[in-house]
C-alpha cells in the first residue's frame, strides 16, 4: 500500500469552514493528514461566531474516511491560539503543520478609516498569523531538544498581493499582509534549526471575500477556484518539502509563481545636505523599477 503525501500528519487549517480554508482541509485529509478545522464562523467582516460551518467540514472529512476535529478558539487572541495548539496536541498526540489562512475584510480609503476597523484586520490576519505560529514554534523547539531529531514541520501563512503589489481602499488588510511576508521570511530564517520550514501563498481565489469585489468571467471564475491553489499547500505541508522555505508562491487565475521580494535598486553615493539630495533622489526614483500594479506588471 502506498503512502499518501500527509500520511499521519497532524495538521491545523485556521478560517477552514469556508472558500480556499475548506479546500486546504479536505484535500489535507484526503491525502492522509489529520485536520484541525479551526472557524469562528464568522460574517467576512468577523462579526458573530458559530461553529457549525467548521463541523460541517469535519463531518464531511469523515464521511469520506478521514480524520478531522472543529475548534472555534479565536487565532488573533494569544490564548485562544495557545488553545488550539494545546487541544491539537492533546487530540492526535503531536503537530506538523500549521496553515494560516483565516482573515476577514473591512475595506475603507485611509482617509475613512476608522480605528476599529485597523485593529480588527490586523488582529485577525497578522496576530492571528503570528500567535499560532509563536505557539507552534515554542512546541516544536522543546520537541527538537528532547528527540535531539528535526521534527519536519510546516507553516504555510497567506499573503495578498493587496500586501506585495498595493490595493486601494485596503491599507489595514495590506499592512497586514505585507507583515505576514516579512514575518514568513524572518520565521523561516529562525525556525530552520529545528527542522521547520516557513512558505507562504498568494492566492487568487474567488472565494467570500473576495466575491462582488469585481465582475468576473466564466473563465477567471474557474481558473480562481481553490482547487488550483490548495495542491501546493498539500504538498508545502507534507514530509517532502523540507528543502522549500522562507518563500512566497503566487497562485490561482492561471498563475503559479514564487515571488521575489524587495532587492536593492539603483545606487547614489550619500549627501549630507538636504538641498543637494534633492535632484538625485529624482534620478534615483526615475531609474528604479516602476511598483507593481495588482498583476504583478510595472505600474504605467
Amino acid at each position: 500500500m502506498n503512502m499518501k503525501l500527509c500520511q499521519d500528519r497532524v495538521v491545523i487549517v485556521t478560517g477552514a469552514a469556508r472558500g480556499i480554508g475548506r479546500q486546504y482541509a479536505l484535500d489535507l485529509a484526503a491525502h492522509g493528514a489529520r485536520v484541525v478545522v479551526n472557524d469562528l464562523g464568522s460574517t467576512r467582516d468577523g462579526m458573530g461566531q458559530d461553529l457549525s460551518a467548521a463541523q460541517a467540514v469535519v463531518d464531511e472529512i469523515r464521511a469520506a474516511g478521514g480524520t478531522a476535529i472543529a475548534n472555534g478558539d479565536d487565532v488573533g487572541n494569544w490564548d485562544g491560539a495557545r488553545s488550539l495548539i494545546q487541544a491539537t496536541i492533546d487530540n492526535f498526540g503531536g503537530l506538523h503543520g500549521v496553515v494560516n489562512n483565516a482573515g476577514i475584510l473591512r475595506d475603507r480609503m485611509l482617509a475613512n478609516m476608522e480605528e476599529g476597523e485597523w485593529d480588527a484586520v490586523i488582529h485577525v490576519h497578522l496576530k492571528g498569523t503570528f500567535a499560532p505560529m509563536h505557539h507552534a514554534a515554542a512546541y516544536w523547539r522543546v520537541l527538537q531538544k528532547e528527540t535531539g531529531q528535526p521534527v519536519e514541520a510546516r507553516v504555510i501563512n497567506t499573503t495578498s498581493s493587496s500586501g506585495l503589489y498595493g490595493n486601494v481602499g485596503q491599507t489595514n488588510y495590506g499592512a497586514a499582509k505585507a507583515g505576514i511576508a516579512a514575518l514568513t521570511i524572518i520565521a523561516a530564517r529562525e525556525l530552520k534549526r529545528y527542522g521547520v520550514t516557513v512558505n507562504a501563498i498568494c492566492p487568487h481565489a474567488q472565494t467570500r471575500m473576495t466575491e462582488g469585489l469585481r465582475e468576473r468571467t466564466p473563465e477567471e471564475i474557474e481558473a480562481r477556484h481553490p482547487r488550483w491553489i490548495s495542491p501546493v499547500v498539500v504538498w508545502l505541508a507534507s514530509r517532502h518539502s523540507g528543502a522549500v522555505t522562507g518563500r512566497v508562491f503566487e497562485v490561482g487565475g492561471g498563475i503559479l509563481s514564487a515571488m521575489e521580494g524587495w532587492h536593492r535598486g539603483p545606487c547614489a553615493s550619500p549627501v549630507d545636505d538636504p538641498e543637494r539630495i534633492g535632484p538625485i533622489l529624482e534620478d534615483l526614483a526615475s531609474r528604479a523599477r516602476r511598483n507593481a500594479d495588482m498583476k504583478g506588471n510595472d505600474l504605467d
